[in-house]
């Protein structure tokens, strides 16, 4: 199988990166200033083994690459941006007739949970991934990750629930590329699971990397809100025990240049300047489950709010105190 990396970025940088040193075939697909560095100088792939420099075929899109019935597409674009990848990959053709919509298999790799929802009103063939993966992209060409002694640990399983001989084959070749991959049925439990830790990503983008006791304690009314949202909406959500027995002791984030770690996706995104946040589909899935069966979620409302104006004003990232955000956050509740 050959796969396309839609959107190397940090996930889709790390994964891509390793898929071809375990002599997979990868095409990257990237826009702007990342499509301009791959193109010139590789992707540039550090952890804690050193940096190496790959470079498979780049393309801006799908009118410059000819898909194949064997092609996988891995779509690691943030959410925000999914409508437009999807739109432009699912009509692709495919050599032997047909479209990439309906010939191809797709994995979301994002967080949240809103991609697979995207994905399958155009695609016959979804499948969810659940990114445990340790990785940083504020610089174009240069991906680091830092995750030791594995790059990864991606749940797969199909959309909305269930395994095939497709993912499980997917499963095979990403492991031995230095992930672990367990196939699991209800691949959207582990997902719910993941969006109630990624609620803090807001609070870390807008205050900086979460270090001190305010900052965990705004992050925990956060996750709290979630929590309740899930019970009216009757959500299943992995639990910490099923998560710490599947995870814990697995991975170790190394330092692999002396720097300390940098903040997570959102913080990325205000470090790089891009003017878009996923906090819509983080903080945002919440407000909206909430809206929909009667939970307040003022923290959220809040977190989502702010995110966004950063983003969209370029603000600095971890440029407002946590006293500030929380008290927006108590003035909302």
């Amino acid at each position: 199988m050959r796969y396309i990396i839609v959107g190397a970025g940090a996930v889709g940088g790390a994964v891509g990166g390793r898929l071809a040193e375990a002599g997979h075939e990868v095409v990257l697909v990237a826009r702007g200033k990342q499509y301009a560095a791959l193109r010139e100088g590789g992707l540039r792939l550090t952890t804690p083994e050193g940096t190496r420099t790959h470079r498979p075929p780049v393309v801006d899109g799908p009118a410059g690459l000819r898909l194949a019935g064997d092609d996988v597409l891995v779509l690691t674009v943030k959410t925000q941006d999914a409508t437009d990848a999807l739109d432009a990959w699912s009509a692709a053709p495919v050599e032997g007739g047909g479209t990439a919509a309906e010939r191809l298999p797709l994995i979301c790799a994002q967080n949240g949970v809103e991609g697979e929802r995207l994905a399958l009103r155009r695609f016959r063939r979804v499948y969810g991934c659940c990114v445990y993966l340790p990785a940083t992209f504020v610089e174009p060409g240069r991906v680091v990750a830092a995750g030791a002694p594995l790059t990864g640990i991606l749940h797969l399983g199909r959309y909305p629930s269930g395994t095939d001989d497709i993912v499980r084959a997917i499963a095979a070749d990403w492991e031995r590329a230095g992930l672990e991959v367990p196939v699991v049925p209800d691949v959207m439990r582990w997902k719910y699971a993941k969006l109630l830790s990624n609620l803090a990503n807001a609070v870390e983008a807008v205050t900086g990397v979460l270090g001190g006791p305010e900052g965990r304690a705004l992050a925990g009314r956060a996750r709290a809100e979630g929590q309740a949202v899930f019970r009216a909406a009757g959500i299943e959500a992995t639990g910490s025990e099923e998560q710490e027995a599947a995870r814990g002791g697995r991975i170790r984030f190394d330092p692999v240049d002396g720097s300390e770690r940098g903040g997570g996706s959102s913080w990325q995104s205000l470090a790089r300047g891009t003017g878009t946040i996923e906090a819509d589909y983080l903080n945002g899935e919440i407000s909206l489950l909430g809206r929909l069966h009667g939970v307040p979620t003022p923290v959220n409302d809040v977190l989502r709010r702010t995110a966004n104006t950063f983003a969209r004003e370029r603000r600095a990232a971890g440029s407002m105190s946590v006293a500030e955000l929380t008290a927006l956050a108590d003035a909302e509740s």
